[in-house]
């Protein structure tokens, strides 16, 4: 007796819900709400409700689909090739996110995000396809999640200061949309990677990216971002007067401790495999309030590394495809950048060659974290080298710079030759 078509749907799905269940459960298992749990400085002893509010409010991006066109590209999606730039986007993010709204800040709805499992693209594009499938055959619409009710939302902000915080985290979100014009969005982010000889669906290393995110921060013309800079440390060392510079550099006379910065980076834990005498060094780091994470991940597989538990890593994961978002319309739907559930991460499985983000708010904040950073790094470096240095002076003082470059031309000669390097992920290991 032959089968019937709904004998062939339910066998399809068996299929392919056997395959995603295999990938969920064994290759990304979801963290157990455990005590203990510490994302930087906010260590949560056994409230795992403030755990989950404090990790669910930090913005997720991940892959999108049916987004608008990439210039010089056909891709309209950047599934299978985005996620380090999308892990470079949640680090900048949670930045904007302590520059704008505070640490203490949490979103107000994030305890009604569904607490589910966080599916790779894979598995998304699988249930999606088999819903479907079904759905053509059966001629049903396919079901979609429902959103949180604006007017519910509207309830909970009771005063001023909770409207701001709002506006703030939707401007914030918007910055990030998938569209030409948001200013830190994927498609902006290929436009600079361009100058660094990349283009839409290369693979890009945290390195090329920590210089593609200061590109892009400096390129910003938005009122509200002329208080914040980038800085990315040369060949694992951070100038300190360079720092500096770029934080006094276009102050107006009514903010004389300098504008906000963002330090990024980039080092390598160990040769082909991270060594994990470097682990105690990056919890340590990771506990620190000047830290906004980590952009690493698994060889060619990039997550958003936001704390720790035990000797494993917290994780947001990119590699989730949803549909597009436009963020330009009022009121636009929060739900999707925001992860319900935190993923862990084995220390010994990370790849060596990342990207540690720091915050600092001016001048004196810089000067207290480049103190306690390097207590870090004695700390952990023993009678080794530290991963990376914080030196008096200039670049230019050890004649690591070349002449300044032409305004027309965002990334100079050095710079393109370090982006090469990076490109390739070779490191100068101490």
């Amino acid at each position: 007796m032959e089968a019937t078509g709904t004998d062939e749907v339910d066998k399809l799905k068996t299929k392919f819900i056997s395959a995603w269940n295999n990938m969920k459960y064994n290759e990304h298992k979801v963290l157990p709400a455990l005590s203990g749990c510490t994302i930087e400085d906010h260590v949560i002893a056994g409230n795992v409700e403030e755990f989950r509010k404090d990790f669910i409010s930090r913005i997720w991006l991940t892959y999108r689909e049916e987004f608008p066109q990439i210039e010089g590209s056909a891709l309209t999606t950047d599934c299978g090739w985005g996620c380090t730039l999308r892990t470079g986007q949640m680090l900048l993010a949670q930045g904007l996110i302590l520059h704008f709204l505070g640490r203490a800040w949490t979103w107000p709805d994030a305890l009604n995000i569904e607490n589910s499992d966080s599916e790779s693209w894979t598995s998304h594009t699988v249930k999606k396809f088999t819903a479907s499938f079904e759905a053509s055959l059966s001629g049903e619409r396919e079901l979609k999640t429902p959103a949180i009710s604006l007017k519910e939302t509207l309830r909970k902000y009771s005063d001023d200061h909770e409207m701001r915080n709002e506006t703030y985290h939707r401007k914030i979100v918007s910055w990030f949309g998938d569209s030409p014009l948001a200013l830190f969005g994927l498609h902006q982010l290929i436009e600079f990677g361009k100058k660094s000889g990349k283009k839409a669906g290369d693979w890009y290393g945290p390195a090329v990216v920590a210089h593609i995110l200061r590109k892009a921060v400096e390129e910003a013309r938005h009122p509200d971002l002329q208080g914040i800079t980038i800085y990315v440390a040369q060949d694992c060392t951070v100038y300190n007067c360079d720092v500096i510079d770029k934080q006094n550099a276009s102050m107006t006379s009514g903010n004389a401790d300098g504008k906000a910065i963002i330090i990024l980076v980039p080092v390598r834990l160990g040769g082909e495999r991270t060594n994990t005498d470097y682990l105690e060094f990056v919890k340590g780091v990771l506990s620190l309030e000047y830290c906004v994470g980590i952009i690493g991940g698994k060889p060619k597989q990039s997550y958003y590394f936001a704390g720790f538990q035990d000797d494993s890593l917290i994780y947001m994961d990119p590699h989730y495809c949803q549909s597009f978002v436009d963020v330009s319309i009022k009121d636009f739907p929060l739900e999707t950048f925001h992860c319900p559930s935190p993923k862990k991460m084995s220390f010994r499985k990370m790849d060596p060659s990342c990207t540690i983000g720091f915050y600092c708010r001016n001048v004196q904040d810089f000067k207290r974290a480049s103190e306690e950073i390097t207590k870090i790094l004695k700390i952990s470096s023993k009678e080794k080298y530290p991963l990376f240095t914080f030196v008096n002076g200039h670049s230019r003082d050890y004649d690591f710079t070349s002449t300044a470059s032409n305004e027309e031309d965002l990334f100079s000669e050095d710079e393109k030759k370090r982006l090469k390097r990076f490109s390739t992920e070779e490191f100068v290991l101490l």
